[in-house]
């Protein structure tokens, strides 16, 4: 069962803090094309928190390329931090992967990533903030 949304945002406050991708993304579950987003070939050091509410979603120590196009990690930063749903939207049964805090859509995850998980967590940059480690 999904948490309720913690961060109690109307549908208008959501509106005005994220910008129309960003809205598009976590609040509608819409997909950025891939190789296009932000933070997919960057390889800088931090924290991933989500740009909906801030919270921490993956390391870039869990970070690599898997060739998607989409920024690709093996495990969150913590667990309770994301939550996975079922997803059968788009003629396809996938697993869907929420921000535990505000519920906003991230991306999905699939059982075909490299150790020591063997997942990869196929995340939007637009969900995305990096909190660059100092």
């Amino acid at each position: 069962m999904m948490k309720k949304d913690k961060t109690d945002r109307t549908d208008a406050e959501w509106k005005e803090i994220l910008s129309a991708e960003q809205y598009r993304i976590l609040r509608q579950k819409g997909t950025e094309r891939a190789f296009t987003g932000e933070y997919n070939d960057i390889e800088e050091e931090g924290t991933y928190v989500c740009a909906g509410c801030g919270n921490p979603l993956f390391s870039s120590d869990t970070k690599y390329d898997s060739g998607s196009g989409w920024p690709s990690f093996y495990a969150p930063v913590a667990d309770g931090h994301v939550e996975e749903k079922k997803d059968i939207s788009h003629f396809m049964v996938r697993t869907e992967v929420l921000c535990a805090e505000c519920n906003g859509h991230l991306g999905h995850v699939f059982p075909d990533g490299p150790k020591p998980t063997g997942m990869r967590y196929c995340i939007n940059s637009a969900s995305l903030k990096l909190k660059k480690d100092k």
